[in-house]
């Protein structure tokens, strides 16, 4: 299985930190918050991996991450989105890259305490279709919202105003190769980018979507608020584990 991270877009809402480089090598605690997805992938035992990103400082992810044999990978390949799409859009970009394998999908930005390895691996097992890693959450109107009836997935609703349950789809997503035949028939929601809860949701249509619980805390760095929450949680864990 291959492994594809999303780190495009503008960065917009943490400006003006993102005036001067990619949203993705801002810090979080220790290490730039690149490193946490790719050593997520690392860790589930995915050795091969595509970086999507944009914007005027794509550069620098070569500078910092070079050809990932610092994190023990056979291969760290790059490439670049034009604009901001939206995240089906983007993956649309690992195609080429996936060459009809299975992929595990990252958003850049998301921050986890415990590995997926054991998804990944039920993945690995599951002759087709998708997975997707669910959270229960406080705040689910802030995400996509699983419906689960009878131990299935049936609908996933962005941002509801009245959720049918508190699991929020996480950032991470397992796809085998029809995604991007999935991604070809998507049309602009009305934010006009191609949504990645359609994807899913035309898997579900299928019957082809599993799902698996994410264990220990889960947190994007897309704000100013959730930097430091993510930092304070990655500063947190290690001083437990010491």
């Amino acid at each position: 299985m291959k492994g594809v991270i999303l780190a495009g877009g503008k960065g917009t809402r943490l400006y003006p930190l993102t005036k001067i480089t990619n949203k993705h090598l801002l810090p979080i605690y220790d290490k730039p918050m690149i490193y946490y997805p790719i050593q997520a992938l690392v860790d589930a035992g995915i050795r091969d991996i595509l970086i999507v990103t944009g914007g005027g400082y794509a550069g620098d992810f070569l500078q910092l991450l070079g050809n990932g044999r610092q994190f023990g990978l056979t291969s760290l390949n790059y490439t670049y989105q034009e604009g901001e799409g939206g995240i089906a859009d983007a993956l649309s970009l690992a195609e080429h890259f996936a060459d009809g394998q299975k992929i595990c999908v990252i958003l850049g930005d998301n921050i986890i305490e415990k590995d997926i390895a054991g998804a990944v691996s039920d993945f690995r097992k599951q002759e087709s279709g998708a997975r997707i890693l669910l959270k229960e959450v406080h705040d689910p109107e802030r995400f996509g919202v699983a419906e689960i009836l009878k131990g299935n997935v049936v609908n996933i609703e962005e941002k509801p105003k009245q959720p049918k349950s508190n699991y929020a789809v996480t950032g991470i997503y397992m796809y085998d190769a029809t995604v991007f035949d999935k991604v070809k028939t998507l049309e602009p929601s009305s934010r006009g980018e191609l949504e990645i809860t359609d994807v899913n949701n035309a898997y579900i249509r299928e019957r082809s979507l599993a799902f698996s619980f994410l264990e220990g805390w889960w947190t994007d760095a897309g704000t100013f608020d959730s930097l430091l929450r993510a930092s304070n949680l990655v500063s947190q864990s290690r001083q437990k584990a010491e």
